[in-house]
């Protein structure tokens, strides 16, 4: 004996956009600038122009942003960073924030 049934389910998907977070570079008084601008360049893909703009934020406000991405982007981003900071000897920090 065969049924048949004719189900009809309608779902309905909802897609959230995921968090994102700013990468924060913070000012100290040892890293040079330049090395500041190579970090953005090579790390966050800056070009040179708007990573020097951002090493002069840092410099005068004491922090500045790298860059804004999800979660994931964003912490291997920022453990990168401050790879090549400490293996370069300089003692630059970096933080993220939800945005």
């Amino acid at each position: 004996m065969s049924q048949k049934f004719d189900l009809k389910e309608e779902t309905k998907i909802k897609f959230a956009k995921p968090k994102m977070y700013k990468v924060l570079i913070h000012n100290d008084d040892y890293t040079t600038m330049d090395f500041v601008i190579k970090v953005l360049v090579k790390v966050f893909k800056k070009e040179v122009v708007e990573a020097t703009q951002i090493m002069y934020d840092v410099h005068k406000k004491g922090v500045g942003v790298a860059g804004i991405y999800s979660y994931d982007i964003a912490a291997t981003k920022t453990v990168q960073a401050m790879t090549m900071a400490e293996e370069s000897g300089f003692p630059l920090k970096f933080s993220m924030e939800e945005e």
